[in-house]
């Protein structure tokens, strides 16, 4: 069946679809198949979708849209898992603005129910010139392998106690201010569930290259992948010759998408220049220095999000015996702060 696609979704970004698809009846049903569906009904939160150059657009009854199928674990967001069995005709639920699809289980009352989708069937592509047989489209086609090379310069890793820490904010200002004093900085968002947005913010405050765990093929993190990852991202960012990198995990350093396995990695943890925590609150803030010390062995160099929004925040980092730089009231201070962690190993730019 041909059918022409009203909403492409980023998370399909590495098979670089155009509109007009061959669909098949039979799906594949794994994390990364790619499946086009039709929305039924409207919502007024939650509402938009990112599609492959970052783009956000509202969704509407009756549109066509093309995901992957995946999973989603977000406490301010989407529980969501892979369906057991499907096809045409079947119900899924849009998991992330990424256009990750699949069952969901519970959501968060800020974002509303998720959007029921129709299955129409399993999007086919044609890797050899003029031939008949389509294979079912699936994000690791066209995704990063890595290219065996090593990082040798030093990560700046951003980690954070939840979503919505302001890691983010925290990782931009710090690239803004390697970027301005000369150095190639290399980016990435190493662990979540498929989406540009963050990748691309680094890149607007001077990333040379911004790349996630979805340019590697993956949909939605978890224990058994991020570390992999996590190398895989490395080694391209390497491959681009770049001074430093700046690391974000998503989600919190006890969430369920990997980051303790990142965390426990000797070798990715060797590379650390500077380690970041963001905190949304002074006892998150206690509780994850704390953590990151007694069970990983990780001295954490800043901390930074909510909760240093003020003086009242600053004050009780202190208590921890650590420096406290908020990004969104002083995004310079924080970013010279890493800079001059950075500088004695990377070597200070003329």
């Amino acid at each position: 069946m041909r059918i022409h696609v009203d909403k492409l979704a980023s998370v399909t970004r590495n098979l670089r679809l155009g509109r007009t698809l061959t669909l098949a009846s039979e799906l594949l049903l794994e994390e990364g198949s790619v499946i086009a569906c039709k929305i039924r009904g409207e919502k007024t939160t939650y509402n938009q979708l990112e599609d492959p150059h970052g783009r956000m657009s509202t969704l509407h009854d009756g549109d066509i849209l093309v995901g992957a199928l995946g999973h989603r674990n977000a406490l301010q967001g989407y529980e969501g898992v892979m369906p057991k069995a499907l096809r045409p005709g079947d119900t899924v639920n849009l998991l992330n603005m990424g256009g990750v699809l699949g069952q969901c289980l519970s959501h968060n009352p800020d974002v509303g129910k998720p959007f029921e989708l129709e299955v129409l069937g399993q999007v086919l592509v044609f890797p050899e010139f003029q031939s008949r047989a389509g294979q079912p489209a699936h994000v690791r086609m066209g995704a990063l392998k890595g290219t065996g090379l090593s990082a040798h310069c030093p990560v700046v890793f951003v980690a954070g106690t939840c979503m919505n820490s302001g890691k983010t904010a925290a990782a931009c200002a710090t690239i803004r201010q390697l970027s301005r004093a000369g150095y190639r900085v290399g980016a990435c968002k190493l662990t979540g569930v498929s989406l540009m947005r963050d990748a691309l913010s680094m890149r607007d405050y001077g990333a040379e290259v911004a790349l996630d765990f979805t340019d590697a093929g993956i949909v939605c993190t978890d224990a058994s992948n991020a570390s992999e990852l996590s190398h895989i991202i490395f080694s391209e960012l390497a491959a681009h010759g770049v001074d430093v990198i700046v690391a974000e995990t998503g989600d919190g350093i006890m969430g369920e998408y990997g980051v303790q396995a990142i965390l426990s990695d000797p070798a990715l943890m060797a590379l650390s220049g500077a380690f970041i925590l963001c905190a949304n609150d002074p006892v998150g803030a206690s509780g994850a220095v704390h953590h990151l010390r007694d069970a990983f062995g990780i001295q954490t160099d800043l901390v930074a999000g909510p909760a240093t929004d003020n003086r009242v925040g600053e004050r009780f980092v202190a208590t921890l015996g650590l420096p406290a730089r908020n990004a969104r009231a002083d995004a310079d201070a924080l970013g010279k702060f890493v800079l001059g962690l950075l500088e004695p190993k990377i070597g200070a730019k003329v």
